[in-house]
């Protein structure tokens, strides 16, 4: 037979409230202490990442940028008087010299000209030989009127000389011998004014023939100038070099002063790089450059920088030294460095990814077992283009990650397998 007991619903009901109540009080701590657990570092691959030591030590400053070879100059071919394009003599890629003939105009206009001046040039050449001649027999004809006054003059002077000696004697009157003196002196004069005028003629000889000739010269610099513009109808290139670019056509009417055909001399390279803004406020002129044009490297200098900003990027001229390497050709794309400075002792690091000068960063350091990496702020300096400065943060052998790390920004660190 069954007996009751006394008092078990109580005690159940007494447990239940205990039970319950350590539960109520539980959870709310295990939370709470669940709250206050830091996660667990995720793991990371070792192979994956970009590990590097710092070091002291020099260190060389470097800025980097893309570009592409230039001609040091481009030489526009122009029309240097007005014309129609005849022939073409040569196609783009064609090597010339100077002398070399690229096209053939037409003037008719300037040829006719040259024609007349040449014709008038002739005209006065002539004139100048037929004045010469005329005024040669005129210069005769006055020596011999000279020659036949200072004979009828030394005649005369032989006669008043005797006449005066025969007046002494008595022997002819005096008044005969008085009309010979007279008529000698007379013939003195004649003989003098005829070699005054024979000196005049001479110099009026000598000023009609330079005049003439002036004039003749005056002409022939004009056919000259005639000449040299027709010829000029041949446009030659002007330098050894290689045609780039024609920009007329056979048939087209151009004026003078247009561009015919660009020019360059391919073995005359510069390098054009573009550099960004930030990175090229220390670049000066005369600065040591290398550029790499993937079949040889090119040592240089910068020759020119920019002063205007384009997207963000400054154009940086590098006046190529030594021998090109094969291959190197006008807009080749090339990859040039600038060394700005060498600093002979200072703590750097590789560049990480997000590593800019003169800022403080947050590096994952490798832990001496290399199990682990935990993240640390660092304060870089200057920088180069593979190296960075170290101010402050980490010591000469410590090991750093300088891969990109954003996955894991909301964690301070990581586990590496």
């Amino acid at each position: 037979m069954d007996i009751p007991r006394q008092g078990a619903g109580r005690r159940r009901l007494i447990r239940r409230i205990v039970y319950g109540s350590v539960v109520v009080i539980a959870v709310p701590l295990i939370t709470w202490a669940l709250s206050r657990l830091k996660p667990a570092a995720p793991s990371v691959e070792m192979a994956t990442l970009w590990p590097d030591t710092v070091k002291r030590g020099p260190m060389k400053r470097e800025v980097r940028g893309l570009g592409s070879l230039v001609p040091e100059e481009v030489l526009f071919i122009p029309a240097t008087t007005d014309g129609r394009v005849e022939k073409r003599l040569v196609q783009q890629g064609d090597k010339v010299k100077p002398d070399s003939i690229l096209f053939v105009l037409t003037n008719p206009e300037l040829e006719n000209a040259m024609v007349d001046a040449e014709y008038q040039l002739k005209t006065a050449e002539a004139t100048y030989d037929d004045l010469k001649v005329q005024l040669a027999s005129k210069g005769l004809d006055q020596k011999a009127v000279a020659a036949t006054v200072n004979s009828d003059f030394k005649q005369a002077r032989l006669q008043a000389d005797r006449d005066k000696e025969l007046a002494k004697e008595g022997l002819i009157p005096d008044l005969q011998e008085k009309l010979s003196t007279v008529k000698a002196e007379e013939l003195s004069q004649r003989t003098k004014l005829e070699e005054q005028r024979l000196a005049i003629a001479d110099e009026a000889v000598k000023a009609q023939l330079a005049a003439q000739r002036a004039k003749i010269d005056q002409l022939r610099a004009m056919f000259e100038l005639k000449k040299s513009q027709v010829e000029a109808l041949k446009i030659r290139a002007g330098i050894d070099g290689i045609i780039t670019e024609l920009l007329v056509q056979v048939g087209q009417r151009v004026p003078a002063g247009t561009a015919l055909a660009k020019a360059t001399q391919p073995w005359r390279l510069k390098a054009e790089l573009k550099i960004a803004e930030t990175q090229a406020k220390d670049i000066a002129l005369g600065q040591d450059a290398q550029v790499d044009t993937r079949n040889g490297i090119i040592p240089g200098k910068v020759s020119r920088l920019d002063p205007a900003v384009i997207n963000g990027t400054r154009v940086v001229d590098v006046r190529l030294i030594g021998a090109l390497p094969a291959g190197a050709v006008p807009d080749l794309s090339v990859d040039g460095t600038v060394e700005l400075e060498n600093l002979s002792d200072v703590v750097y690091v590789g560049r990480p990814v997000f590593g800019q000068p003169n800022s403080i960063v947050s590096l994952f350091k490798v832990d001496p077992d290399g199990k682990g990496a935990a993240r640390i702020p660092v304060k870089l300096g200057r920088s180069s283009v593979n190296t960075i400065e170290v101010l402050d943060g980490l010591k000469v052998g410590d090991k750093v990650i300088l891969s990109d790390m954003s996955a894991w920004d909301s964690h301070d660190r990581v586990r590496l397998n």
